[in-house]
């Protein structure tokens, strides 16, 4: 059996590998996945419930004709024990993806 340490270290060090995928922070680029963090300790630490208020607010979101205007296809999906905001069509745009983490309380978006 291993010890709670252990599990935690694990998850932790999943976490770590997961969120650097997202590394870049976000840009006025189209994304395909999204989430929100904030920093401790100079370290990007996943905010769960910005994520999920701000793939919601996304989701919902009809401002214009541009491609980030809308996003018709974004959904939660998790891997690795991580759910983040998913639009295969790139219908996630870096400066809109960074208004709605910072609007529900996280420092920061992270996309790629």
């Amino acid at each position: 059996m291993r010890s709670s340490n252990s599990i935690i270290h694990t998850l932790a060090l999943t976490l770590v590998i997961t969120l650097s995928i997202f590394l870049p922070l976000v840009s006025a680029d189209l994304h395909t996945a999204a989430l929100c963090v904030d920093f401790e300790g100079g370290q990007a630490v996943y905010n769960s419930a910005a994520t999920l208020a701000m793939c919601s607010a996304y989701a919902a979101r009809n401002t214009g004709g541009e491609q980030w205007d809308t996003c018709p296809d974004c959904v939660l999906e998790t891997k690795g024990g991580l759910t983040f905001c998913r639009s295969t069509g790139q219908h996630l745009g870096g400066d809109e993806v960074e208004f709605y983490c910072g609007n529900n309380g996280a420092g920061a978006g992270r996309a790629s």
